[in-house]
C-alpha cells in the first residue's frame, strides 16, 4: 500500500520506485541563496551574469548554454580539472573552448566560504591557502552532486535499504531488499542517465510481473554531454584500459578531418584505445561537433564485438563527423598489422579525399 500526504491510499501487489534525484546542499552559510540547474532551466530569461559552481556534466551544460545565451559566465571547479571523469585531454580541450568562448573558467580555485546577497544579486567568497577572493553575479547556480529523492518516502518502514550515500539498494534485477519493491533510474545511483534509467525501469518492470528475468547491466554504455564543444565517452579510459590490456591509441583530430573542416568546426579530436592481443575495441573518446552521434558508432561496434579491422573497413558516409572515428581505426589497424601484412585494402580514403 503507499499513502500519499493528503490521505489517498493506493494499494498494488508490487511497487516500482522511479522519484529521481534531487541537487545535493552544502553546508554553507547562505547556501539557500542558490539555485540549483532545474531552477536555470526554468528561467524565462537570461541572467546577465551566472557563477556556475561544479563543473561535471551538468555544470558544464549549464555554463555552456547560458554563455551561448548571452551570459557573462563564471566556472568554478574545485579540482584541478573540469570535466574530472573525462580524459584528461577532453578536459584540456573543452575549458580551452570555453575560455575562448568568454566563459571564465577557475579550477582549483579553493572552498567555498560563503553566499550572501548582494544589490544585484549574489556574492560567492571563497578562499585557497590563506588568499580570500568574491565573486559576483545575478545568479549563483550549484551543480555539485545528486542524490537519490527519498527523503520523504518512509522507505525503512518497508523495509527497503539505502546505501552509504543514500540511494536504494537493488540487485541486478532492480528488485530492493523488499521482495515486492522494485527501483530504477537516479534513486539507485546506478548509471544515471536517461537511456541507462529508461533500460533499468524496463527491466524493473519485466521483473515485477514476470519475475527476475531481465537485467539492465550493459558493458557499453555510452555517455556525452551537449557543450560547445560537445565531448562523448564509451569504453574504457586509457588509463584503465592499461591497467588489464597491452593498447594501441590512436588520436585524430577534427583539423585533418574533411567535415569539420568544410564547416570550419575543427575544435576535437577522436582517441580510439584498442587491444593490441584481440584488436578489440576497448574504448573512444570524442570532443568536437557532433561527439556525441560519433560515439554511437562506436558504441555499435563494441557492443557487437566488432575488431578494429572491421570498423576500418566499414564504408561510412562521406564527408561526416564520423570521418574521425573510421580514420581512427584506419590508423589503429594499420598499427597492429604492421609486420603481419597489409589490410586487404587501404581504407584510408574511404574517410578522407
Amino acid at each position: 500500500m503507499i499513502e500519499t500526504t493528503d490521505g489517498r491510499r493506493i494499494f498494488a501487489d508490487k511497487v516500482i520506485l522511479c522519484v529521481g534525484g534531487v541537487s545535493r546542499r552544502l553546508p554553507i552559510p547562505g547556501f539557500e541563496l542558490t539555485a540549483t540547474h532545474s531552477d536555470a532551466w526554468s528561467l524565462t530569461a537570461t541572467p546577465p551574469s551566472l557563477l556556475v559552481i561544479g563543473s561535471g556534466a551538468t555544470g558544464a551544460q549549464v555554463a555552456s548554454v547560458f554563455n551561448a545565451f548571452g551570459a557573462r559566465v563564471e566556472l568554478f571547479e574545485a579540482g584541478p580539472r573540469i570535466l574530472r571523469t573525462e580524459e584528461p585531454e577532453i578536459s584540456a580541450c573543452v575549458a580551452a573552448a570555453f575560455r575562448a568562448a568568454g566563459v571564465i573558467v577557475h579550477e582549483g580555485f579553493g572552498a567555498i566560504e560563503s553566499f550572501e546577497r548582494t544589490a544585484d544579486g549574489i556574492r560567492m567568497s571563497y578562499g585557497r591557502d590563506g588568499a580570500r577572493s568574491h565573486a559576483d553575479a545575478a545568479l549563483a547556480v550549484v551543480a555539485v552532486g545528486w542524490t537519490a529523492d527519498t527523503a520523504k518516502l518512509n522507505l525503512a518502514g518497508v523495509g527497503v535499504e539505502t546505501d552509504q550515500r543514500g540511494f536504494i539498494r537493488v540487485d541486478r534485477y532492480q528488485q530492493t531488499t523488499a521482495g515486492h519493491v522494485f527501483a530504477a533510474g537516479d534513486v539507485t545511483g546506478q548509471r544515471m542517465l536517461a537511456p541507462q534509467a529508461l533500460n533499468a525501469g524496463y527491466a524493473a518492470a519485466t521483473n515485477a510481473l514476470l519475475g527476475p528475468s531481465v537485467t539492465a547491466a550493459h558493458d557499453v554504455n555510452p555517455i556525452g554531454s551537449f557543450t560547445d564543444p560537445e565531448y562523448a565517452q564509451v569504453g574504457l579510459s586509457e588509463a584503465k584500459a592499461r591497467e588489464g590490456h597491452a593498447v594501441e591509441v590512436v588520436t585524430i583530430g577534427f583539423d585533418e578531418t574533411t567535415r569539420a573542416i568544410i564547416d570550419g568546426r575543427t575544435t576535437g579530436f577522436c582517441k580510439l584505445i584498442v587491444d593490441r592481443a584481440n584488436h578489440a575495441i576497448l574504448g573512444c573518446h570524442i570532443v568536437g561537433d557532433r561527439a556525441v552521434d560519433v560515439a554511437q558508432i562506436a558504441a555499435v561496434a563494441m557492443a557487437g564485438g566488432m575488431k578494429v579491422e572491421d570498423l576500418a573497413r566499414l564504408p561510412l558516409s562521406f564527408p561526416t563527423y564520423a570521418g574521425a572515428l573510421g580514420r581512427a581505426a584506419v590508423a589503429a589497424a594499420h598499427k597492429l598489422n604492421r609486420g603481419e601484412g597489409a589490410l586487404p585494402f587501404d581504407a584510408a580514403h574511404i574517410y578522407d579525399a
